[in-house]
C-alpha cells in the first residue's frame, strides 16, 4: 500500500509540475564520472532500474536564490536538490525524502565523504526493522548506494546524509525512513563536484520551490548543460 501511495504521489506531482513550468532539456548524469568500480557494481545491481519521472530527472535550471556557487540546497518539501553554479544556474536533481530528512533543516557542511559506503543501522532503525545486521558492507545492494555525503554542524555529525539508493522508483516521493536519497548515477555526479567543507542549506518546510508558484528555480530554456 505504501508503494502504491508513493507511486500515485509521484504521478500527481509530475502532472502538476508539467502544467506550470516551461519545457526543459533533461540530461542524464555523464558516464565519464563513473569509475571502473562503479560500472562493475552497477552492472550487477539486482534492483529494477526504473525510469525516474521526468520532472525529477537531472536538469539545468535558472536559479534565483543567493547561495554561492558550489553550494548544495535541499528542498525536502518538493523533492529537489540543487547544486548551485555560476551565472544564475543550478543542477537540479530529484530526491527521495524520509522522516529523518524532514526532521532536519538549517546550514551544515560536508564533513565526510565516502564511495560505496558501508551502512551501520542506528538503534532506531534496529527497533523498526528486526533482524538487521550490525553493519552492511558497501555495494550496489547497500541502502546507502554508490556515494554518501555526511553533514556536520559545529564539527559534529548531524546524522543527516545525502546518499544513493537501490530504490530509484521512489525518487520524487516521501517514504517511511531515510535521509536524502538520489539515484546512484546522480549521487556519483554530485559527489564528483563536491568537496569537504561544501555548504549545504536544508530549507525549512514551505520555503522551497512550490510547483504552484515557482520562485526559487525555473526550468532552463535551452541553455548549455553542465557536464
Amino acid at each position: 500500500m505504501s508503494s502504491l501511495k508513493a507511486t500515485l504521489g509521484i504521478l500527481f506531482v509530475s502532472l502538476m509540475l508539467a502544467g506550470c513550468q516551461t519545457a526543459a532539456t533533461y540530461q542524464a548524469a555523464p558516464e565519464a564520472n563513473l569509475k571502473p568500480a562503479d560500472k562493475a557494481q552497477l552492472a550487477k545491481a539486482r534492483y529494477e532500474k526504473v525510469a525516474v519521472a521526468e520532472p525529477f530527472r537531472r536538469a539545468i535550471v535558472d536559479y534565483h536564490r543567493k547561495e554561492m556557487p558550489g553550494s548544495i540546497v535541499v528542498d525536502s518539501d518538493n523533492h529537489y536538490l540543487y547544486y548551485v553554479q555560476e551565472g544564475g544556474k543550478a543542477i537540479r536533481y530529484g530526491i527521495t525524502v524520509g522522516e529523518e530528512a524532514l526532521a532536519f533543516s538549517g546550514i551544515a557542511k560536508v564533513g565526510n565523504m565516502a564511495e560505496w559506503p558501508k551502512w551501520t543501522p542506528t538503534a532506531d532503525i534496529h527497533k523498526r526493522i528486526e533482524g538487521l545486521p550490525a553493519s552492511v558492507p558497501g555495494g550496489v545492494d547497500n541502502p546507502l548506494g554508490a556515494r554518501a555525503l555526511y553533514l556536520y554542524q559545529g564539527g559534529r555529525d548531524t546524522m543527516f546524509r545525502i546518499h544513493g539508493t537501490n530504490q530509484p522508483e521512489y525518487i520524487g516521493a516521501s517514504i517511511s525512513s531515510g535521509c536524502i536519497r538520489m539515484t546512484n548515477e546522480d549521487v556519483i555526479d554530485l559527489y564528483s563536484r563536491v568537496k569537504l567543507g561544501t555548504i549545504v542549506v536544508v530549507l525549512d518546510p514551505k520555503h522551497g520551490d512550490s510547483p504552484y508558484n515557482s520562485k526559487m528555480a525555473l526550468q532552463g530554456g535551452g541553455g548549455p548543460m553542465a557536464q
